[in-house]
């Protein structure tokens, strides 16, 4: 449950590094020196009169918590990924709460509503505003803001245009669900804000995403 206590996550960063037993180094010459070092962690450098050449791979910084399950990321990502954070976090979410939203609304934590479906994305800014005003505009205010993002995290990871949009306007057309009605079924049933497909009886196994749930 998001509401649960969760360890506070950590940020760790295992630089690569050069003084592991199995190191080696040769080669001199007259007019130039040139050391090659062979680690166990396949970091290879090299010094030619003077000159430093690495291929440190890119430092990757790992999320731990117990609600991301070790999400790995590049200094830009997580960059991008708080940025995000500080979002949710004007709706009073725990740290780990908003981890465990951004998670499974962007493919990085398991959820059963994306199938395989979902793509590894690190959560935006934009995307995440974009959603969240167009949410307001349905007449939720942020405690039922709140409550939906806590039933439906993934909502943040839905196609604003293709699905969220869309859907509302069948609920109107189809329906006449809209204003206060509309309001109390998305805090019921949020996931109706994106279901994307019908198979009208025949079962085409996307349960989590179709109309005949409805």
């Amino acid at each position: 449950m998001l509401g649960k206590s969760f360890a506070t996550p950590l940020l760790t960063f295992n630089p690569a590094s050069c003084c592991s037993p199995g190191c080696d180094s040769s080669s001199t010459t007259a007019n130039s020196l040139i050391g090659y070092v062979n680690c166990s962690n396949n970091i290879t450098s090299s010094v030619t009169m003077g000159s430093w050449k690495s291929n440190y791979p890119s430092r990757k910084w790992t999320l731990h918590s117990t609600a991301t399950d070790n999400i790995a990321l590049t200094e830009e990502e997580k960059k991008t990924w708080n940025d995000s954070r500080r979002t949710l976090s004007a709706l009073k979410f725990s740290p780990e709460e908003e981890d465990k939203i951004l998670g499974k609304a962007f493919g990085h934590i398991h959820s059963p509503y994306w199938y395989e479906e979902r793509k590894k994305e690190v959560p935006r800014l934009e995307v995440v505003n974009e959603i969240l005003d167009y949410l307001r505009s349905l007449n939720l205010t942020d405690d039922d803001l709140i409550k939906l993002l806590k039933k439906f995290p993934e909502v943040l990871g839905c196609s604003l245009e293709d699905e969220m949009k869309n859907n509302v306007e069948i609920l109107a057309k189809q329906w006449g669900i809209e204003g206060k009605t509309l309001r109390n079924l998305l805090l019921r049933n949020p996931k109706v804000l994106g279901y994307n497909v019908d198979c009208k009886g025949d079962c085409v196994a996307k349960c989590t995403r179709c109309w005949a749930r409805f």
